[in-house]
């Protein structure tokens, strides 16, 4: 019995040890950079991925100078070819690196040039700035639709291995 508390309470132990380190988020790693002006603003853009290609999730971060405390900002990104701007978004935190603003696994979903707009409000007043011609690849890979063929064979072939079992079964039963 004895031996057996003690196993559990090693357990226990090194489950609660090891805790800490399993929630622990993987850091923002940032390759590339772009400076926008936004006004009195300076903000540094950075990126996960680069070069971007369109459909492949990344992390975009938003760093003004001086820091976020102090200010706020929205964000509005226009796909290429599209007349009209896309939805204005409040920029906030990132979810892995709080001292910037930030967005999470984001990926854009067509190639060409896109721009992305900013929008900042701080000590020093509102500021504007847009990034151009932020060049988005095709997507990696084989195309969607070939992926998702490929990919469905396994289900077809589950169901005719069902429908072949079913029919074998069903004479015997009766």
């Amino acid at each position: 019995m004895r031996r057996a508390l003690t196993a559990l309470a090693a357990a226990v132990g090194l489950l609660v040890a090891s805790a800490p380190q399993a929630g622990a988020y993987e850091p923002v790693n940032i390759v590339h950079t772009e400076k926008v002006q936004a006004g009195p603003y300076a903000l540094t853009i950075g990126f996960s991925t680069w070069p971007l290609r369109a459909m492949q999730s990344l992390d975009w971060t938003f760093a003004p100078e001086g820091g976020i405390a102090d200010k706020s900002g929205t964000l509005t990104m226009t796909a290429p070819g599209q007349a009209k701007e896309g939805r204005q978004r409040p920029l906030a935190k990132h979810p892995r690196k709080l001292e910037v603003w930030g967005l999470d696994i984001k990926s854009v979903d067509s190639p060409g040039d896109w721009t992305v707009r900013f929008r900042v409000e701080g000590p020093q007043g509102p500021g504007e700035g847009a990034l151009t011609g932020l060049r988005v690849l095709e997507q990696p890979g084989p195309p969607m639709a070939l992926s998702w063929s490929v990919s469905t064979l396994p289900l077809v072939g589950l169901v005719a291995f069902l429908a072949v079992a079913w029919r074998r079964t069903r004479g015997v039963a009766q």
